[in-house]
């Protein structure tokens, strides 16, 4: 089904700079992007095009693009199959050759009585891109309608009316306020990775690589900090999803890049995994607790340190962490109004909130979780009961409607690879772990915002989980999982 131009969302703001100074940038939602130099003017708009087309492919939309380049201005609608239609286009005024005064002693020719001016065309209300305006821009994608010397500088036999002098207007100074000497754009680093980086340290300046650039990207992503308390929310109603370890991962990560007061909260309605996983404090409290206590830390004459009596934090991955109750002799389960004080304590102390939770979507403190999202992470392992356990758990959600339904659309998927076929470690098990991890990833890819995949890795099976203890691939995985949930903020 095809979009118009009058559907496609406004949002986010990006625009497409191209100077005459050999150097462009794309400004996506007021984050500016550095594009790759090119040998040509085409070249650099090339590359900015293609930067736009990975916004377009990971909202899974169209988006509205306004173009800006020493040849004029205007807005293009870019899709994520790399179709580009042009919405506007004006080209900057070029200076237009004046005829002559004609003199007494050489009157001007008359070319009214030989020429009939052909009577003006209505002028028609723009129509939208047609299919082959569609094929004219993929072929020549901006400008979109470059200006041809044919149309600028008209020779004077085409008038119908002997041509007039116009007088210059004297120039007029401009204000200070419009121009500012401070160079705008980013320089761009050089390489630290790779034989790039390597050649760096000698003394040989070299560009980073596609993989360096899209990790700064990524990393850039995940250090920004968001006005408002944002609230991960981690769900598949299948135990073994790998939910905890997807936790403690995505806070690791958020808090040492951005260095925002995050939290992860095991919201299990009886007693979870989470601290069983990662570090205990010098206590033994838990959410009860802070429940029990959260008169005193709403008070405003609470210092923000005394939220450290209950949490415990991880002195290596910069995060801290709200236990569920460990009391083997209670029978306590966390209510909706317990979750909605929990919440309203935990976002006056931290910036990031990422919960863990149980696997009943129709628990009580389970659904309150979700009134409070701002961004769904669904984890699965690749085995087949576990995927079929996240789709339902998405279709529960998308069948609620309203917020519910919103957050599953835009959900992140995090595919893990299997831990039992890896335990084989023959070559065949490691093919069909990677294989089975892929089918599924592709299975939800349609349905989601952004899919990610995540190697195999023994320090995330058992155990208190470290960021720096898993191998550098894994640790790449998990930015990127952690920069495509950002992305949902």
């Amino acid at each position: 089904m095809s979009t118009t131009s009058t559907e496609v969302l406004a949002f986010p703001n990006i625009r497409a700079i191209v100077r005459d100074t050999g150097t462009a940038e794309v400004v996506v939602a007021g984050n500016s992007r550095i594009v790759p130099a090119g040998e040509s003017l085409q070249d650099l708009r090339n590359n900015a095009l293609a930067l736009v087309v990975g916004e377009a492919q990971t909202l899974h939309r169209p988006v509205r693009v306004q173009i800006e380049d020493p040849e004029g201005h205007g807005e293009l609608i870019v899709h994520p199959d790399n179709r580009i239609e042009s919405v506007s286009y004006e080209a900057r005024p070029r200076r237009r050759a004046e005829a002559p005064e004609p003199t007494p002693q050489t009157p001007a020719p008359t070319v009214i009585d030989s020429v009939q001016a052909p009577a003006p065309e209505p002028v028609d209300a723009p129509a939208e891109p047609t299919a082959a305006a569609v094929a004219a821009v993929d072929r020549q994608p901006w400008p979109p309608n470059p200006v041809s010397s044919e149309t600028t500088d008209m020779p004077a036999t085409s008038v119908p009316e002997t041509a007039v002098v116009t007088e210059e207007a004297p120039p007029t100074r401009r204000s200070l306020k419009e121009t500012s000497f401070l160079v705008s754009a980013p320089v761009l680093e050089p390489a630290t990775q790779g034989w790039r980086g390597a050649l760096t340290r000698l003394g040989f300046r070299m560009d980073p690589s596609a993989e360096e650039l899209s990790e700064r990207e990524d990393i850039r992503t995940v250090s920004q900090h968001w006005p408002g308390p944002r609230t991960i929310a981690v769900v598949n109603r299948k135990g073994g999803a790998n939910k905890t370890p997807t936790v403690v991962m995505l806070s690791a990560i958020l808090a040492r890049y951005s260095g925002a007061a995050t939290v992860a909260w095991d919201n299990n309605e009886s007693q979870g995994t989470l601290g069983w996983r990662t570090e205990k404090g010098a206590h033994d409290r838990s959410v009860l607790d802070l429940i029990d206590s959260s008169t005193e830390l709403l008070s405003p004459s609470t210092n923000a340190a005394e939220i450290a009596k209950f949490v415990h934090h991880q002195t290596a991955d910069k995060f801290d962490v709200l236990r569920s109750d460990e009391n083997e002799e209670g029978d306590h389960e966390v209510t909706a109004e317990e979750v909605d004080i929990a919440h309203q304590v935990l976002t006056r102390y931290y910036r990031l909130v990422v919960m863990d939770s149980g696997n009943t979507a129709r628990a009580a403190n389970w659904r309150r979780m979700i009134h409070h999202t701002n961004q769904l992470v669904v984890p699965v392992t690749a085995i087949e009961d576990r995927a079929e356990a996240a789709r339902l758990t998405l279709q529960t959600l998308e069948s609620r409607g309203g917020h519910d339904a919103e957050l599953a659309r835009n959900a992140v998927v995090i595919v893990s690879e299997s831990t039992d076929a890896k335990r084989a470690m023959s070559g065949d098990a490691l093919k069909r772990a990677k294989d089975e991890a892929r089918r599924i990833a592709d299975g939800f890819e349609p349905f989601v915002r952004a899919v990610v995949r995540i190697p195999y890795d023994p320090a995330l099976v058992n155990g208190p989980i470290r960021y720096e203890a898993l191998q550098p691939a894994t640790q790449r995985a998990w930015l990127a999982a952690s920069a495509a949930v950002a992305k949902g903020f």
